[in-house]
């Protein structure tokens, strides 16, 4: 637990030290000038946006872990491993957020290796949310489509490569005959059992369709957010911001930087001025507020959960491996 947060306070090292580098590059002097003049009253509405983006994330994190099991799971308990999960984000090519699979076991008793799905599922249907939403800017720009391809080719081969089941049960029996495969072979059978039923077709439109609604509400929130910059109201200008948070998502994400921190905020801000020929300093300050009312209210969140349950940071690792023991003997 000490290594884990450790790298969760480099992550927010990090973040700080992205933040400062961005207004820098863009005149820490304009930005904060631009900054001070939002118009403050638009924040509600944002926040708004936000949290009604997690509550339907919540929804399909919930969906999600009973599916593979845990029905018995009250949704209070549920909601709060979700949101703890928040600040698991910043972790280095969110390493940490398995933990959330542990929480899960110690709440429902669902195996471990059968929770490790759920979280990659989510994370999977976010990505192809955000790549539909993103669909008509990246057929206005087709310097994006071979990053764009790239990643639905990726993330829809997982989807299908889940369903083929007797390739995956030929290849689980395959890996049984390897020795150093072999040692792990259960905990593979388990996790390929929950993803199976996570990728079905029905489990996948569920997610999706969730995502949808979810992430085109915290585009139109940054649409606020320019709009209380000072930009005019337009449905261009509406649906240009739903295509840079929803690509600058899928650009951090990938990046495999803690919580897409740099990539996200670079994304964002240079696609802000391809897009709508903003100004360095605005672009940089739209960023910033952008990422504050969305990854930085998660993680803040995040840690306020964290630290009214801390039951949660205390993990029984030994269970955890004897757990793993009875299902190798089993």
């Amino acid at each position: 637990m000490r290594n884990l947060w450790s790298k969760i306070c480099l992550g927010l090292a990090f973040g700080l030290a992205v933040m400062i580098g961005l207004a820098l590059v863009a005149d820490v002097r304009a930005v904060g000038q631009t900054v001070r003049h939002f118009q403050w009253a638009y924040v509600p509405a944002i926040l708004g946006l936000t949290l009604a983006n997690y509550a339907l994330r919540f929804v399909k994190w919930h969906y999600y872990a009973r599916r593979v099991g845990a029905r018995g799971l009250a949704w209070t308990e549920s909601l709060r491993i979700f949101v703890a999960g928040f600040p698991l984000a910043l972790s280095p090519g969110k390493i940490a957020e398995p933990l959330k699979a542990v929480w899960l076991w110690q709440a429902s008793g669902v195996p471990v290796a059968r929770g490790i799905p759920v979280v990659a599922a989510e994370r999977l249907s976010d990505g192809l949310a955000v790549l539909l939403l993103s669909t008509l800017g990246v057929v206005a720009y087709p310097r994006f489509w071979p990053g764009f391809l790239l990643v639905l080719a990726g993330l829809l081969g997982i989807v299908i490569a889940s369903q083929v089941r007797p390739l995956a049960l030929w290849l689980l029996a395959w890996g049984d005959r390897l020795p150093v495969v072999a040692r792990f072979s259960h905990h593979l059978r388990e996790s390929y059992e929950g993803a199976y039923q996570l990728f079905r077709p029905r489990s996948t439109l569920v997610a999706v369709g969730l995502g949808l609604v979810s992430w085109l509400g915290e585009g139109i929130g940054f649409y606020l957010v320019l709009r209380g910059l000072g930009l005019p109201p337009s449905l261009q200008t509406a649906s240009v911001a739903v295509f840079v948070l929803s690509f600058s998502t899928i650009v951090g994400a990938v990046s495999a930087l803690p919580g897409g921190l740099g990539a996200a905020e670079a994304s964002i801000a240079g696609l802000l001025a391809i897009t709508l020929g903003l100004s360095g300093q605005l672009a940089a300050a739209a960023t910033l507020l952008i990422r504050f009312f969305t990854l930085w209210f998660g993680v803040g969140l995040g840690l306020a959960a964290l630290a009214s349950a801390r039951r949660l940071l205390r993990l029984d690792l030994q269970a955890v491996a004897d757990q793993g023991q009875t299902a190798a003997t089993t």
